[in-house]
This record gives structure tokens, sequence and C-alpha cells, in this order.
């Protein structure tokens, strides 16, 4: 059976620490890396959708890449099936504008979840690394006191290195949890202003589209 001894606890909660902080900047680099793609992809689907003649020649763009281009996609979709007559499936059911709605709203639901992914573990990296580093502390504190009470002395040779892995312990698990509690607020900003320019897109989309729904409606009532 493999026994572990007080040193080595402390030893491995270092490491663990280690890992957290490792942890943490890369979700920082792949979450920035990430918002700053999204953006950039947004912006370059924007300024060719509004620049666009029609709704119909919109509908033409590359919808894939951005999630505007996804967010009107959703919403392009959700009409085609409206003018087709697609009415047996329930999703489909009340009128244009509500179908238009429930389509963009599904749509920049799946957006934000693909925005706060890794969120939750900076948070709880930021909330834990502290205790864990503090654990690492107790610890070697208390393999501070044995290794007095054993040596029967309280000389610094003696305490030093055990009370010194508990500060390091300590100091990493602070050192860990800064980057992630401050990379958490300023990602959950980015995400909000990224989150509300979707909405306003897809609150422009929905007017738009209602706009040529009932103007299409009119038109077709005086050619009868």
């Amino acid at each position: 059976m493999i026994q572990i001894s007080s040193a080595n606890i402390v030893q491995i909660t270092l490491w663990i620490l280690i890992g957290f902080s490792v942890l943490t900047w890369t979700i920082i680099f792949l979450k920035s890396w990430m918002i700053w793609t999204i953006n950039r992809s947004n912006r370059a689907y924007a300024e060719q959708f509004w620049a666009a003649n029609t709704l119909q020649t919109a509908a033409q763009l590359e919808q894939t890449s951005s999630a505007l281009g996804r967010i009107a996609g959703a919403g392009f979709h959700a009409l085609s099936d409206v003018h087709n007559n697609v009415p047996s499936m329930l999703e489909l059911s009340g009128d244009l504008q509500s179908v238009l709605e429930r389509s963009l709203r599904q749509q920049i639901s799946k957006e934000r979840k693909t925005l706060e992914q890794w969120l939750s573990m900076l948070a709880s990296i930021g909330s834990t690394s502290p205790f864990v580093g503090l654990f690492g502390t107790v610890w070697g504190i208390m393999h501070a006191l044995q290794t007095i009470s054993q040596a029967k002395s309280a000389s610094l040779d003696v305490v030093a290195g055990p009370i010194g892995e508990a500060l390091i312990a300590t100091a990493i698990g602070i050192a860990a949890a800064i980057p992630a509690v401050l990379a958490y607020n300023f990602f959950i900003r980015s995400i909000k202003l990224t989150e509300a320019e979707l909405e306003y897109f897809a609150t422009d989309f929905l007017n738009l589209a209602v706009k040529a729904g009932l103007k299409t409606t009119q038109e077709n009532s005086h050619g009868l």
C-alpha cells in the first residue's frame, strides 16, 4: 500500500495549483482568440448584409462562418418554411412575426452557449484555488510542527523547509486565482457586448423581414 507523507501532500497540492494556472492561461488565450474571431467575422458579415439591396440578396451571403450569419440563416430558413406553407410543424405555428422571433431567439441561445464555454471553469478555478493553496499551507504547517516535535528543536534550519513549502502553496493559489477572476470578469463583459450586438441585429432583421412579408402580402392582394 502506498503511503503519502505530509511533504508529498504539499507537493501534490503545488502541482494541482500549477495545473490550475496552466489551464487558466490556456483558456484565456483560446477564449481571447475565439471572441476576437467572432467579433471580426460579425463585423464582416454585418457590412455585407447592410450593403445588400434586398433581403433576397442578403440571403445569398455566406452564413455559417459568423454568429450574425447563423442568426440571419435561421431567420431566412424560417421565412422559407413559412412561405412554402409548411404548417404541419408545431415550430412553425403562429404568424410570421412569432415564427421569426422563435427562430431568432433559439439561434441566439445557441450562440450564447458557444460564447460562454469554459467560463464556468475559470470561475471554479478563481474560487477554489485560494482554498487549495490554504489547504497546502495548513498541511505544511502541520508537517513543520511534526518536524519540530521529532527534532525537539525549533531552530530555523528545522522549520524553514516545511514553512517555505506552506507559504509557496498560498502564493501559487493566489497567483492562480487572480488571473482566473480577472479573465472571467473581462470575458463576461465582452460576451455581454457581443450578445447585445446579436440582439440588435436580430431585432433589425425581424423588423425588415416582417415589413417585407407585409409588403409581399399587400402586393399579392392587389394582384388578385
